[in-house]
């Protein structure tokens, strides 16, 4: 078996680029497969989705002047990305592709495309439960199971808080972070910022901005001509459990339970075995809910894990060391950028937010209203 790696990794410009979807995503592609030391004429395989319309990676070859013979356009919200790397590996061990290249971008915020209120859904069977409610999706979905949480287990509001303020201490120390230069905010800033969907305040959603990423896969053994360091995948694992919120099997036990459990079991890993952890921070419970589920701590003791900087820097659990969907960026779907992030941190190329030693890493995606979920495991090879 051939098995594949990832060689190159980059991010598009971020923040308020004003600049279209297409081109975006052609950043991230060159600047990976430079990162990689390949060219576009090397990729005979394409993964894209979220484009807007139908042909996502059909659309996207062609404007990057590419003919794969492989493509997937997955759709599974910000789970997508990691649910393609597996797509990925499997193509190039069975070698219908060589060069794999993952990619993903949006202009959500200089187009002005994101809603409060998200979009409605009147297709889907179970709306007719949900729509005369009026929910502000998706951040209705998160603060009910926020409010579960807290009933069920006393979770302090505090606690929310401090995955707001880590997140913003490690994007201080990313020049490429929208809040880099904004200086850090206080547990009673999050607190007291403006409620948007109870419990949740301003400070507990993520980001809304433009930008793009992109990873370049090959096999191993033409990773070895190439200049970039080289990053494993040791496992990766996927669940879908529901779509509409009417139907969320559990409020406060998630897929990433199961897709956990099973990454965990192939890798030959246990939690503690993970040097540095990429969550998906749509919003602060979304980082609660992943801890518990994926093993980091007990049911309903998430609240008292992340006390006392355990997960600021210089904490003895890094995670979201690039300053996550709630500090860094979150053009819309964030999964790509786990991925990102973890591979820089395993190739120690973070600078001042480098996790020294680091030899694993984990990433945890989640799609929707917590319907979807993927994890991935990666190490130094």
């Amino acid at each position: 078996m051939n098995s594949a790696v990832i060689v190159g990794v980059a991010e598009s410009d971020l923040g308020i680029t004003h600049k279209s979807i297409p081109e975006l995503q052609a950043q991230a592609v060159k600047r990976a497969l430079a990162d990689a030391g390949l060219r576009i004429r090397d990729v005979d395989g394409f993964a894209t989705t979220g484009i807007g319309g139908r042909f996502d990676a059909t659309v996207m070859a062609e404007y990057l002047g590419i003919r794969p013979s492989w493509l997937d356009t997955t759709y599974a919200g910000g789970a997508s990305f990691e649910i393609m790397l597996s797509h990925a590996v499997a193509a190039i061990e069975r070698d219908e592709a060589r060069v794999v290249v993952i990619s993903y971008s949006s202009n959500q915020r200089s187009a002005a495309s994101r809603k409060l209120g998200g979009a409605l859904e009147p297709h889907l069977p179970l709306s007719q439960f949900e729509m005369p409610y009026g929910p502000l999706l998706p951040i209705s979905a998160y603060a009910l199971c926020a409010q579960r949480h807290i009933f069920q287990y006393g979770t302090k509001r505090e606690a929310l808080g401090e995955v707001a303020v880590a997140a913003r201490e490690w994007a201080l120390l990313n020049p490429q972070a929208y809040h880099y230069g904004s200086g850090p905010i206080t547990l009673n800033d999050v607190v007291s910022a403006n409620e948007i969907s109870s419990p949740l305040g301003r400070l507990d959603c993520c980001l809304v901005t433009d930008g793009g990423g992109a990873i370049v896969l090959t096999g191993r053994d033409r990773a070895a001509d190439l200049p970039a360091k080289a990053v494993r995948i040791l496992a990766s694992s996927e669940l879908s459990t529901h779509r509409s919120l009417a139907q969320m099997p559990s409020l406060t036990k998630t897929g990433a339970y199961e897709t956990g459990l099973r990454a965990f079991g192939k890798a030959g890993l246990k939690p503690r075995d993970i040097d540095v952890v990429q969550i998906y921070d749509s919003f602060t419970i979304t980082v609660l809910l992943s801890l518990e589920a994926l093993g980091f701590c007990a049911a309903g003791e998430s609240g008292d894990f992340v006390q006392d900087g355990k997960i600021r820097p210089g904490g003895d659990f890094p995670m979201n060391t690039n300053g996550g969907g709630l500090s860094y960026c979150h053009p819309g779907m964030f999964g790509i950028f786990l991925l990102i992030e973890a591979v820089r941190q395993l190739r120690g190329t973070c600078g001042a937010r480098q996790v020294q030693g680091a030899e694993t890493a984990l990433c945890h995606a989640t799609g929707g209203f917590l319907n979807t979920h993927a994890t991935v495991i990666l190490s130094v090879v």
